[in-house]
C-alpha cells in the first residue's frame, strides 16, 4: 500500500500540494517523497528511505516475474503431460486391437478382460505379447485408467480420469480428430473398433 502511494506520487507531476500547484516537478517530488517516508516512518533517513522504497519496489517485481515464470513452467508440464497420454493412450489401443485380431485357431475374435493380458496373452500357450508394459495415465495421481467395456465385460478402449481441461484443442494425429470437441481429458477416449467390411449385393 505504501509503495503504491510513493509510486503514485513521484509519478505524478500534475498533482498540487495543498490546494496549490506544484512550483515544478523537482520540487514536488521531494516535498511528495517526505509526505510518504514519513508515512511509512522513514522521515530524515536520508538515502536510506529510498533504499528501502527501492526494496520494496523489488521485491514486488520479483514476486510477479516469479508468479509468471511459475505458470509458464506449468503450462508445459501440463503440454508435455498430453503428448504422453496421446502416446501411451494410443500404444494400448493398438495393442488392443492386435489382441482382438489375432485370435488363436479355434478362437472367436474378443477383448482382452484385463489390460495385463495384452503382457501375456492367456489364449496361447506359447508367450504372445501385444504390449511391452502397461503405461500408466499421466494425468492421474494413481496412474489408473477408465475403461471401456464391451457387452462381455471386455476391454475395448481406455480413457484418462482427469477431469482437467485440455490445452491442446486441434492438430490431433489421424483417428483422434473427436478429441479436438473434448472439455475435459476424460473425454480422450482410447477405443479400438474393428473396421467393419461392407457386404456386397449380388443382383440376379
Amino acid at each position: 500500500m505504501y509503495t503504491a502511494a510513493v509510486i503514485s506520487l513521484v509519478w505524478t507531476g500534475s498533482l498540487t500540494m495543498n490546494g496549490e500547484p506544484a512550483l515544478n516537478k523537482r520540487m514536488f517530488v521531494r516535498r511528495s517523497l517526505r509526505i510518504n517516508l514519513a508515512t511509512v516512518g522513514l522521515e530524515g533517513w536520508g538515502p536510506a528511505g529510498f533504499t528501502y522504497v527501492g526494496a520494496l519496489i523489488l521485491i514486488i517485481v520479483t514476486g510477479i516475474a516469479i508468479s509468471a515464470a511459475s505458470t509458464y513452467w506449468s503450462t508445459t508440464v501440463k503440454r508435455e503431460k498430453e503428448v504422453e497420454l496421446l502416446f501411451r493412450g494410443d500404444q494400448i489401443r493398438k495393442a488392443i486391437g492386435s489382441y482382438y485380431e489375432h485370435a488363436p485357431q479355434g478362437h472367436g475374435k474378443s477383448y482382452p478382460s484385463s489390460l495385463k493380458d495384452l503382457l501375456r496373452d492367456p489364449r496361447y500357450m506359447k508367450v504372445v505379447r501385444h504390449l511391452r508394459r502397461i503405461y500408466r495415465d499421466p494425468m492421474t495421481g494413481d496412474g489408473r485408467w477408465g475403461l471401456i467395456l464391451d457387452s462381455k465385460g471386455g476391454i475395448k478402449g481406455v480413457f484418462s480420469k482427469s477431469k482437467e481441461t485440455p490445452i491442446k484443442v486441434g492438430c490431433f494425429p489421424v483417428g483422434y480428430e473427436d478429441f479436438e470437441r473434448a472439455k475435459t481429458y476424460r473425454d480422450w477416449k482410447f477405443l479400438y473398433e474393428p473396421k467393419r467390411t461392407a457386404t456386397k449385393k449380388v443382383s440376379k
